[in-house]
């Protein structure tokens, strides 16, 4: 079955939203590597920790929402989307951050809309139409133009390629997730899918950091770096993940693949205030082009309706 959706104002409005708090993530782990001895793992805890109360939360406010009966199959694919989005995905994303810039980060991993399109085109036989080809061409142009000169061959930070690796392979498992997502949600509804998906990979990340600490849990790991496990927590996860699903559901995954592509935009901006790395005029015209292809895709289905 096709995956068509009507693109709506509100639908693109909150997948720009949440990409743009999604591409906080990454100026936010950066900056508590630079700022705190800490590990990627530990950090990740951290996020998913403080994210937990919230989703909870919502799970009890919504548990008296229309009911939908999934079978055993359904259950282990939400749970098994759930690990490979935000616990398997997250744990590649920061150990990668180790070792490269937050702006090399985001041109990797944004490279996942590609894979969301090849999954749904050859896994699901969904078509691509002119409008998504050419925008994502437009957009990735963008991007690609946005990171010229980001490359300096002569000082490579040492496990550079690793980091690039490893968020090579984030990339991909984020776009699984997403086109998994777009699945599911119509089934159980975006708030639901995404309260059960997360509540998984907490489960997940949990388990595996207490595993590699002998199930020993550090409080003064909390009472030390909250401030940074509350940003991550709520800036770069709540707030984004339910955005993102509300978004898929309006108007499909491979719509929120290409608009969400404005995260390596927001990523520089932030990183030049924050991280104090410098805005080039590449970077400018790669924004450009960036905001010219999501505009397009909204300005022709407002001529379509």
């Amino acid at each position: 079955m096709n995956e068509k959706r009507h693109l709506t104002t509100s639908g693109i409005l909150l997948t720009f939203a949440g990409a743009v708090l999604f591409s906080t993530k990454a100026v936010i782990v950066k900056k508590a590597f630079h700022d705190i001895h800490i590990d990627a793992l530990t950090l990740l805890m951290l996020r998913m920790l403080f994210a937990l109360p919230f989703y909870v939360a919502v799970a009890v406010w919504t548990k008296d929402e229309r009911q939908v009966s999934l079978t055993r199959k359904q259950w282990l694919q939400l749970i098994g989307l759930g690990l490979m989005g935000y616990y398997l995905s997250s744990y590649l994303d920061f150990e990668g951050l180790q070792y490269i810039s937050a702006g090399l980060e985001r041109l990797i991993l944004y490279l996942y809309p590609t894979f969301v399109v090849l999954i749904n085109f050859f896994v699901f036989k969904q078509s691509l139409n002119r409008i998504q080809k050419f925008a994502l061409a437009l957009t990735y142009s963008g991007i690609m133009l946005a990171y010229v000169g980001e490359f300096d061959w002569n000082n490579l930070q040492e496990g550079h390629l690793l980091g690039a690796f490893l968020v090579f392979l984030c990339a991909i498992t984020f776009a699984v997730y997403i086109v998994g997502s777009g699945k599911m949600i119509p089934v159980l509804g975006a708030t639901r899918f995404t309260v059960y998906a997360m509540l998984s990979a907490i489960g997940g990340i949990l388990l595996h950091y207490m595993i590699q600490n002998n199930f020993h849990f550090s409080v003064q790991a909390v009472e030390d770096y909250w401030e940074y496990g509350l940003l991550l927590a709520v800036v770069a996860t709540v707030l984004p993940t339910f955005l993102t699903s509300a978004g898929v559901k309006r108007i499909g995954s491979n719509n929120v693949a290409i608009i969400s592509s404005i995260g390596p935009v927001s990523t520089i901006i932030q990183a030049h205030f924050i991280l104090g790395e410098k805005i080039t005029a590449a970077q400018v015209a790669g924004t450009v082009l960036v905001i010219t292809g999501i505009l397009l895709i909204g300005l022709k289905q407002e001529k379509a309706k």
